[in-house]
C-alpha cells in the first residue's frame, strides 16, 4: 500500500494481499461457512491454450448454517487499509454476489447447501441478505468505494469455446434467464450500496491464476446483458488480447453518461512491457464511442489474484505500472 502511495496511484487498495484466493476468503469469512480441502482445484487453460492447469485444492466451501455477513474480518482489514492510506481515496474488492451464487449452485467443491437451504431461491435470498449485512458494516466503517469482481459473464458469450452454455443441446432461453438472474442479484445489492451513499464498481476478467486464464468470450456477445443492465458506477474491463473482441461493444455505454469505463488494455499476466501503440490505438477507438473524460486505463486484472502471484517479478510489476502511468499521462495530457 505504501508503494501504491509512492507511485501516486489514484485509489489505494490492499488488492489480494490479505487473501489466499481473490474471492474465497471473503466467503469463508461469512458466518455459516467453513473451508475444507477439496478433491480437486479449479481448472484453468494452460499456456498452450489446450491443456488443463489445476489450481490448489484448499478451495472447498461447506455451508454449516444460515449465511451471515455480520462481523466480517474484512472490515478489520479495511480499517487497516484506511489507517495506511490516510487521506488517500481507498476501495475494497470482494467477489460479486452473482459470482458466488454461481459457484454455490454449480461447483462440486461445495458442501452442505441442501441441508441449510431447501432450494436455490432460498440460497439466493440468504446470500443477498449476507451481502447486505456486509455492505452495511462496510459503509458504517467509513467505506466509500466497494468493488465487486466477477469472472462469470463470459460464460454467457456464445463465442466462448470454454463455456458450458454453448452447443446445440443447450436451451438458450434458460441460459438467458440465468444471465438475467445473475444481473438481478447484483443489482439488488448495488442498489442497496447506492442507498448507503457508496460508489459501486466492478471488475470483470476471464480468470487469472499463475498467468493462466479460464476461457474466452467477447464483450460484444454479452454487452446488452452485463454491460448495459448492471448498475455499476465504474466498469473495469479486460481488454488485453483478442478474446475481448471489438471495442465497439462499448456502444452500450452511450446512454449511460454517468458511468465510467476502465479499459484493461495492459496485461498483468506477462513480464514484459506492453505494446504502447496498440494501447493508444484502442483508446482512440474507444474515445470515438465514449467521452474521453469517462475513460480510464489499467491492467486487465490483478498481478496476484491468488497468493502465488503471476509469472513476473515485483520489479517487473512496478515497471509495467510505471509504463501504464506514462501512457495515461501522454494520452490525457496530465
Amino acid at each position: 500500500m505504501n508503494k501504491e502511495i509512492e507511485h501516486n496511484l489514484s485509489v489505494i487498495t490492499d488488492g489480494e494481499f490479505s487473501k489466499s484466493m481473490w474471492h474465497l476468503d471473503f466467503v469463508w469469512g461469512f458466518g455459516g461457512v467453513e473451508r475444507y480441502i477439496a478433491d480437486h482445484g479449479y481448472f484453468f487453460r494452460d499456456v498452450d491454450g489446450t491443456s488443463k492447469y489445476e489450481t490448489r485444492k484448499d478451495i472447498g466451501l461447506r455451508i454449516t448454517g444460515a449465511l451471515s455477513g455480520k462481523n466480517h474480518h474484512f472490515i478489520k482489514l479495511f480499517k487497516q487499509l484506511q489507517d495506511t492510506a490516510g487521506d488517500q481515496e481507498t476501495k475494497l474488492c470482494v467477489p460479486s454476489p452473482s459470482h458466488i451464487y454461481g459457484e454455490l449452485s454449480w461447483s462440486d467443491n461445495i458442501g452442505g447447501t441442501d441441508a441449510v437451504y431447501q432450494n436455490k431461491q432460498e440460497l439466493k435470498a440468504g446470500l443477498v441478505k449476507a451481502y447486505k449485512e456486509f455492505v452495511e458494516e462496510f459503509a458504517a466503517a467509513g467505506g466509500k468505494i466497494l468493488q465487486f469482481d466477477d469472472c462469470l459473464w463470459e460464460l454467457f458469450a456464445d463465442d466462448n469455446p470454454n463455456s458450458p452454455f454453448t452447443g446445440e443441446h443447450i436451451n438458450q432461453v434458460e441460459v438467458q434467464g440465468l444471465a438475467t438472474e445473475f444481473i438481478d442479484i447484483n443489482n439488488t445489492v448495488i442498489d442497496f450500496g447506492h442507498s448507503l451513499g457508496l460508489k459501486m464498481w466492478t471488475h470483470n476478467c476471464r480468470g487469472n491464476y499463475d498467468s493462466r486464464n479460464m476461457g474466452g468470450g467477447s464483450y460484444a456477445k454479452i454487452a446488452n446483458l452485463f454491460l448495459k443492465q448492471l448498475k455499476y458506477d465504474r466498469f473495469f474491463l479486460e481488454w488485453d488480447d483478442d478474446r475481448a473482441g471489438s471495442i465497439e461493444a462499448l456502444e452500450v455505454f452511450k446512454d449511460r453518461p454517468e458511468t465510467e469505463v476502465v479499459l484493461g488494455l495492459l496485461s498483468s499476466k506477462t513480464s514484459t512491457l506492453d505494446d504502447e501503440a496498440r494501447v493508444i490505438r484502442l483508446l482512440d477507438e474507444a474515445s470515438k464511442i465514449i467521452d474521453k473524460d469517462r475513460l480510464l486505463l489499467s491492467h486487465q486484472c490483478g498481478f496476484a489474484s491468488c497468493d502465488g502471484g503471476n509469472e513476473l517479478s515485483e520489479v517487473e510489476q512496478w515497471a509495467k505500472i510505471n509504463q501504464g502511468q506514462q501512457i495515461a499521462k501522454q494520452y490525457w495530457n496530465n
